[in-house]
C-alpha cells in the first residue's frame, strides 16, 4: 500500500516518511499543496495520504475538499496534521473532508494507530466494493432468469406459455 505524505518541513516529511515505510508502507513524500494534488491525480495506488495544514500552492483543507469533491479519489483516507490544536480547528479539518486530525509534535504510536485505523478503513471499503459487484453480477442473473420464466411475485405461480398461471 502507498501513503502520500505532503508536509514543507522537510525533518517532518522524512521522520513520517521512515516511521511509515518501517510499517511496512510505500511512501511519496511531496513538499507543496501543488504537487500533491499532481500526485494523487497521477498515482492511483495511494489509498492513505498525511497533509500539512499550511503549505505552499494548497493548503492541508483545501486539498481535503477538492479529495472529496472527485469521485475517484473519494476513497482516500485523508489524515491532517498540524501545529494548530484548537477545537475550531479540528471541526474545519473534519468539515473540510479530513478523515482524521493529528497535531504536532505528533506521537509514533499514536499515528501507528491513526494510519491502522485508515488501512482498516480501506480494507473495508475494498470488500465493500467487491461485494456490490457481486451483487450487480448477481442481480443481472436474476433479470435473465425474470425474462426467461415468469413467476408471480405474490403466489409463486409460472406463467405457460399460452399466458395461463400455472
Amino acid at each position: 500500500m502507498r501513503a502520500l505524505i505532503a508536509d514543507d518541513d522537510r525533518l517532518t516529511a522524512m521522520i513520517l516518511k521512515s516511521t511509515l515505510e518501517r510499517w511496512g508502507l510505500e511512501t511519496v513524500v511531496v513538499a507543496d499543496g501543488t504537487a500533491a494534488w499532481e500526485t494523487l491525480q497521477s498515482d492511483p495506488k495511494i489509498v492513505l495520504t498525511i497533509l500539512d495544514w499550511m503549505m505552499p500552492g494548497a493548503d492541508g483543507p483545501e486539498l481535503c475538499r477538492r479529495i472529496r469533491s472527485e469521485p475517484s479519489l473519494a476513497h482516500l483516507y485523508v489524515l491532517l496534521l498540524t501545529a494548530r490544536e484548537g477545537h475550531a480547528d479540528l471541526v474545519a479539518a473534519l468539515d473540510a473532508g479530513a478523515d482524521d486530525f493529528l497535531t504536532k509534535p505528533f506521537d509514533p504510536e499514536e499515528l501507528r494507530a491513526r494510519v491502522q485505523v485508515g488501512l482498516r478503513v480501506h480494507a473495508l471499503q475494498e470488500k465493500l466494493a467487491e461485494r456490490v459487484t457481486e451483487l450487480e453480477a448477481a442481480l443481472s442473473q436474476v433479470k435473465q432468469l425474470h425474462g426467461l420464466l415468469p413467476i408471480c411475485s405474490y403466489c409463486k405461480k409460472v406463467r405457460n406459455d399460452g399466458d395461463y398461471w400455472e
